[in-house]
């Protein structure tokens, strides 16, 4: 099939790498290249990296409600748009472009965590799955009719990033069953159900500050939830300090925040129910260290307290 794809991130990209290989790209839409690293050079997105490595035509419309970009898009004469985490909204012109108009490959059970983080809120909400919904898109926020859902667990140990990297080979594999299916004429529309959708917000860094009056539970997964990004915060005094990585250990009946136990492999912190077990943390300008490097130049004892909220 002739098809346009509109994507930004790297679980954009592992979609395009699968698209290429079976379907014509006759372009690629992605975000406008963007400051990053510590000289703040103008940085191509994943996708337009990958799709100039191949040879692609790659469109960066800062919007997508200009008349001229509506125009650009309409003369590559696509079937389909392939959107994967973009970025742009999408305006009905653009929607009734494409013969077969765009399809969105959303990284959850739709009508569930609906929205712009759901990979991070499905791991803070404590779900025991989530998955790939392939969605015909609409005006709407990912409220479009679900064309293919595949499931995926969420293991004990999942981060953010380990669970993103799951859906994006999934994503990828759906995204080519759906186009086989729509070939074929064999992909039906099923309407989402509005009042099981839940919203998935965009992450802030100030939700990431740890509040320890939560139980050990809910800060493990808060934990895993902001890794890598904003990344779990606490603060010991003024300090904020990053958590990386923790487990959630025995006993409690301390004041939330107190340091109740110090080793060479954790740093076990009271919680509102519970005790988190901290592996790895980092201090502003550091890197990332195993509690027994941590220690050498920040020690902590037992006794001492991070701020409880």
């Amino acid at each position: 099939m002739k098809i346009i794809f509109a994507g930004t991130p790297q679980f954009a990209a592992e979609a395009l790498a699968a698209l290429m290989k079976k379907h014509q790209i006759v372009a690629v839409l992605s975000q406008p290249d963007r400051p990053s690293g510590r000289g703040m050079h103008l940085t191509p997105s994943p996708v337009k990296q990958l799709a100039l490595q191949h040879g692609l035509k790659v469109m960066q419309p800062g919007t997508l409600k200009m008349e001229e970009a509506q125009r650009s898009i309409a003369e590559l004469d696509a079937e389909v748009m392939v959107v994967a985490a973009y970025g742009l909204i999408l305006p009905k012109a653009v929607l009734q472009i494409p013969r077969y108009g765009c399809l969105n490959i959303h990284a959850s059970l739709l009508p569930r965590w609906r929205g712009a983080a759901p990979i991070q809120r499905a791991i803070l909400a404590g779900d025991a799955e989530t998955g790939i919904t392939v969605m015909q898109m609409d005006e709407g926020l990912d409220t479009g009719d679900m064309l293919l859902k595949r499931s995926c667990p969420i293991e004990p140990g999942d981060t953010a990033q380990t669970l993103h990297d799951k859906l994006a080979g999934l994503g990828a594999q759906c995204i080519l069953e759906a186009l086989h299916r729509l070939e074929s004429g064999q992909l039906l529309p099923e309407p989402q159900d509005a009042q099981q959708a839940t919203y998935a917000a965009k992450l802030t860094k100030i939700e990431a500050q740890l509040d320890w009056r939560l139980d050990a539970a809910q800060l493990e997964r808060a934990i895993r939830g902001y890794f890598p990004f904003p990344v779990a915060t606490a603060l010991f005094g003024e300090t904020p300090i990053k958590i990386l990585r923790a487990h959630i250990a025995e006993g409690n009946g301390a004041p939330a925040g107190t340091v109740v136990a110090v080793d060479k492999q954790y740093i076990q912190v009271a919680c509102g129910d519970g005790t988190l077990a901290l592996e790895v943390l980092q201090k502003p300008g550091g890197k990332a260290l195993p509690v027994a490097q941590f220690l050498q130049g920040f020690p902590i004892k037992v006794g001492y307290r991070f701020k409880a909220g």
